[in-house]
């Protein structure tokens, strides 16, 4: 095919392998809000924001860092610029582990990024070209 099909609708879905399960999960659920929209088993979980899907899949006792596929961050829209900074001071405030601080960025957008409790690169972000998408 030469053609290019349709475009995609969006990122909506990412799987990620996870060593610290349960405290990924809550970092997902507790303190982003994200929702449980399937549980398959004990080592697989599907969540939801309502228009996303993130699947945390417990990595398996041998999984190391060198063999498997790395991910460089995942990010998370916001809908206003002001709450990238009201984020910041929530997660602060539960131990998360801060790698920037917020900062404005040269196309318009703010944000900054943390770790979730596998040590994945999680950007909180406003992007004026897609803050105001309806999410629900």
């Amino acid at each position: 095919m030469t053609t290019r099909p349709p475009a995609t609708t969006g990122l909506r879905h990412l799987a990620l392998w996870i060593q610290h399960f349960e405290a990924t999960e809550a970092f997902y659920t507790d303190l982003l809000g994200m929702k449980v929209e399937w549980r398959p088993d004990a080592d697989n979980v599907y969540l939801t924001s309502g228009v996303d899907n993130l699947a945390l899949h417990r990595a398996p006792a041998d999984f190391n860092d060198a063999a498997h596929q790395r991910l460089d961050h995942l990010g998370f829209i916001l809908g206003d610029i002001e709450h990238v900074d009201q984020w910041f001071s929530f997660l602060k405030s539960h131990h998360v582990e801060m790698k920037t601080e917020p900062r404005t960025h040269r196309d318009g957008a703010r944000s900054f990024y943390c770790f979730d409790p596998d040590g994945n690169t999680v950007q909180i972000i406003w992007h004026p070209p897609i803050a105001k998408c309806d999410p629900a």
